[in-house]
Formats: C-alpha cells, sequence, structure tokens
C-alpha cells in the first residue's frame, strides 16, 4: 500500500484578492504625435516670420526705388522659404492707400507682379509681368487741375469723357472734358465743349496735364477711363527690374 502526499490546496482568498498585473501603456506614439505637430506648428510660425521680414523689406525697397509712399506687400503662396530658396515668387501684391506727391493724390494703388526673380544678390528683382490699377477721385483730379470752386467734376457718358458741372457767375450748366492719356506716367484732360461758359471762368480745365507719381518696378500708365469714383488709371509692366 503506497502513500501519496496530501497537496496543500490553494489558498482561494488569496488568489481571488491578488492585485492584477498592471499592463504598461505604450505612450510613444502619443508623444511621437505630439512632437511632431509641435515641430509643424513651429516650422509654420518660422515661414510665416521669414515671410513677414520679406515683406516689410520688400516694400523699403519699393519705397526706396522712389514710389511717394511706403505699400503694403504680400506675397502669395506658402511655403515661403521654399520659393525663397529658388529665389523665385509666383504673385506679389503691392497695394498703397493716398499716394501723394505734389499737387496729385492717388487714393488707391494695387498691383500684382506675376513672377518675380530676385537677383543681385537678393537685392534686386526681375519681374515677368505687372498688371494693376490706380484711382484717383474727381476731387483730387480738381484740386490737382486747379478747377475753380464752383465747378465740380463727374462721370461723362463715355468711358473717356468727365462731365464738368458749373456754378458760377449766374452759369448753371454742364460742359464736357475730355480723359485721355499722353504718356507713360501723364494724361490730359481738356475741354471739348464750354457751352457757352466763358472759358475765362474755366481756368486750367480748358487744357490740363497731369503726371502720375513715380510708379514702382517700372509700371506705366497703360490707359485711362472714367468710372463712377473718379479716373482709374491701369497699370501694366513686362520684363521690368526693380532695384534699390
Amino acid at each position: 500500500m503506497s502513500y501519496e502526499p496530501t497537496r496543500p490546496l490553494p489558498n482561494t482568498w488569496q488568489a481571488q484578492n491578488a492585485a492584477p498585473v498592471r499592463r504598461r501603456r505604450r505612450r510613444w506614439p502619443i508623444v511621437t504625435l505630439i512632437v511632431v505637430i509641435l515641430l509643424v506648428i513651429l516650422a509654420v510660425a518660422a515661414d510665416r516670420v521669414a515671410c513677414a521680414v520679406a515683406e516689410n523689406k520688400m516694400a523699403s525697397q519699393i519705397e526706396n526705388a522712389g514710389f511717394p509712399a511706403k505699400p503694403h506687400v504680400t506675397i502669395d503662396g506658402f511655403p515661403f522659404l521654399t520659393q525663397l530658396a529658388k529665389k523665385d515668387f509666383n504673385d506679389v501684391v503691392i497695394s498703397a492707400s493716398n499716394v501723394t506727391e505734389g499737387p496729385l493724390q492717388i487714393a488707391s494703388v494695387n498691383a500684382t507682379l506675376h513672377g518675380m526673380h530676385l537677383i543681385d544678390g537678393f537685392t534686386g528683382a526681375r519681374i515677368d509681368t505687372i498688371n494693376g490699377t490706380a484711382l484717383i477721385t474727381f476731387d483730387a483730379l480738381a484740386s490737382a487741375g486747379g478747377v475753380p470752386q464752383g465747378i465740380t467734376l463727374t462721370p461723362g457718358s463715355s468711358p473717356d469723357q468727365i462731365n464738368a458741372n458749373i456754378d458760377i457767375l449766374g452759369y448753371n450748366t454742364s460742359v464736357t472734358a475730355q480723359l485721355s492719356r499722353v504718356s507713360a506716367d501723364q494724361f490730359n484732360v481738356r475741354i471739348t465743349s464750354a457751352g457757352g461758359v466763358p472759358t475765362s471762368l474755366l481756368g486750367n480745365l480748358v487744357n490740363f496735364t497731369t503726371t502720375v507719381p513715380k510708379l514702382p518696378a517700372g509700371m506705366s500708365i497703360q490707359s485711362v477711363s472714367v468710372t463712377q469714383q473718379g479716373v482709374v488709371i491701369t497699370i501694366t509692366g513686362q520684363n521690368t527690374t526693380l532695384s534699390q
């Protein structure tokens, strides 16, 4: 007769109340994601800061080139640093308000430079094409032309005509003035029909030529037209150079 030792019974209470084994959570994917997000935010912030510095420098360069005021410059496209590395910018927008030089005030200038290529160690740029507009209000035009008090300029019946409404010394009528481009930086306004009003009362409105302040980056007047707001100048340029 063999004897088998008695096996100890498991401690049921200990088995039921044993602390569960904690599994380590893998936190590295979350940490990696946070690091990546922070790096992206820092890269975008650095790109925008560099772009703002370049825009300010470009605005100063345009002013130093002879433009009467420091314009606002916006470099389109993202990222900026990639464009800077290539020294090529697709579109650069220039805008300015209340630009005054001499007797003429331009209410607004808006132009887009298409294809700007940096040259001469970032001190200049070659520009493929420029398209833009400038607005001169009727009041500013009358002031620049020395139009006498009592004459109000308004839009004419066609894009190249201006009405001069006259209320001087008992005359209450309207005469027509012709608007035309003279040169790359000048346009002319002259009376085509005085309507019986003595020309001595019309002052310079009889015939005066206005010179537009120097436009940046080789821009020039392509055409002029009359709108409800005033005289709109279409400005253009091709294969021009911007240098300090």
